[in-house]
């Protein structure tokens, strides 16, 4: 059982050693195939969770992390018309974007992993998957998500799996 194959054959025991490894810098591993297969698995994983509860609690009451209301301030202060319901992927990735996220992203610096590689969904509407999901960084994950939250956008999901309760 030690060595159940989980994915690509990586078991339990190597997806144990690679939850150690992955606290390390990245810069240590260069382009390693099985380290961002775990990357890949992580992020998923979280993606799933997310999305799970999103669609069994009211997403307005969900809390993130210890400093929401700061990051959902600051990321509508310097984003006030960033379009949510559908994400363009240029918002996020572009030149101009990403100087701009920077800046937001350096004010969290010392968050932990504010910056792990994590899944967006591009339309509120659907799940996790290739066509609607692309990577970004951790704390753009939360300043995303919050604002989508608090702004009733991640709403569907809750009362349409919970309308018949």
């Amino acid at each position: 059982m030690d060595n159940l194959s989980v994915a690509n054959g990586i078991g339990t025991s190597e997806l144990a050693v690679g939850a150690s490894l992955l606290s390390r810098p990245g810069n240590e591993f260069g382009n390693d195939e099985k380290v961002e297969m775990l990357w890949a698995i992580k992020a998923f994983e979280h993606a799933e969770i997310y999305f799970n509860l999103i669609c069994s609690v009211d997403p307005k009451l969900l809390k993130l992390t210890p400093h929401d209301d700061k990051i959902y301030n600051e990321f509508r202060r310097l984003f006030p018309d960033l379009q949510l319901d559908i994400l363009d992927e240029n918002d996020v990735k572009s030149d101009v974007s990403k100087i701009k996220w920077r800046r937001f992203s350096d004010l969290y610096k010392n968050m932990e992993n504010y910056n792990v590689g994590t899944l967006i969904r591009k339309d509120i509407r659907g799940g996790y998957d290739d066509a609607n999901s692309f990577i970004v960084v951790r704390i753009q994950f939360y300043a995303i998500e919050l604002a989508r939250n608090r702004e009733g956008l991640n709403d569907v999901h809750f009362f349409v799996n919970n309308s018949d309760k």
